[in-house]
């Protein structure tokens, strides 16, 4: 998927602190900054591509990578579904 601006967008986060960009580059990601109730939270937005869209209509399932070894509260929707 590719990650896109959104016009909610806010910040932009870069890679964090120590990153080996030789071993897995991570560029700027734009990102909004939001509340879930009194809980911050940080929305970014990606756009499959064409042959994304045919394994998800196809019934393929959304993965969710996070980088180290614990798995931080994290929510996966789509925009305006709701």
């Amino acid at each position: 998927m590719q990650k896109i601006q959104h016009p909610s967008n806010t910040d932009v986060l870069g890679a964090p602190a120590g990153w080996d960009q030789g071993e897995l580059p991570c560029s700027a990601l734009p990102v909004t900054r939001t509340h879930v109730g009194d809980l911050p939270a940080v929305l970014s937005y990606w756009r499959p591509d064409a042959d994304e869209l045919a394994a998800l209509n196809a019934g393929r399932a959304v993965r969710l990578w996070v980088m180290g070894v614990a798995m931080p509260p994290v929510m996966v929707d789509v925009d305006g579904a709701q």
